[in-house]
């Protein structure tokens, strides 16, 4: 399923997510959103990509865009992971179920996540859409940065 892509509208979700509370797409509109989806809590790469996005998240903040780290592990293992890290610049939030991820068509073939970057526009279009095939690397800030500057 290759899911929605560049000009569509952006699935809606409410999610819960780390800092005791859900997180829903649409408590941001008129703001871009970076949605960051991600495999698993505590792998290699994983961590990297979520440290080094919280390492340059004022970049985000320059261009007035929210992150949003979505995983499938659930709000506990969310808590640990980002203490265990020193904390994230942005909430993970728990898609435990797995419905948003098939939603965005980020499932691989056994029903993992692929590691894929959307950015949604102030009126909740998609904008920019990677869905990594492999998933061993990550979409450099810079990349996301510019596709939130060309809103």
């Amino acid at each position: 399923m290759a899911g929605i892509g560049v000009g569509d509208k952006a699935p809606a979700f409410t999610l819960p997510g780390t800092g005791s509370r859900s997180y829903s797409l649409a408590e941001y509109a008129d703001q871009p959103v970076v949605l960051v989806f991600y495999p698993g809590d505590n792998t290699p790469v994983c961590t990297n990509q979520l440290n080094t996005y919280t390492k340059e998240i004022a970049q985000f903040d320059k261009v007035g865009a929210h992150v949003l780290a979505i995983s499938p592990q659930d709000v506990s293992s969310h808590e640990e992971f980002s203490c265990e890290q020193g904390g994230f610049g942005f909430p993970l939030l728990a898609d435990v179920d797995r419905q948003i991820g098939t939603a965005y068509g980020v499932l691989g073939p056994i029903g993992f996540y692929r590691r894929s970057v959307f950015v949604v526009d102030g009126g909740g279009v998609i904008r920019y859409a990677h869905r990594a095939v492999a998933g061993l690397t990550f979409r450099p800030v810079r990349e996301l940065v510019q596709a939130v500057k060309g809103l």
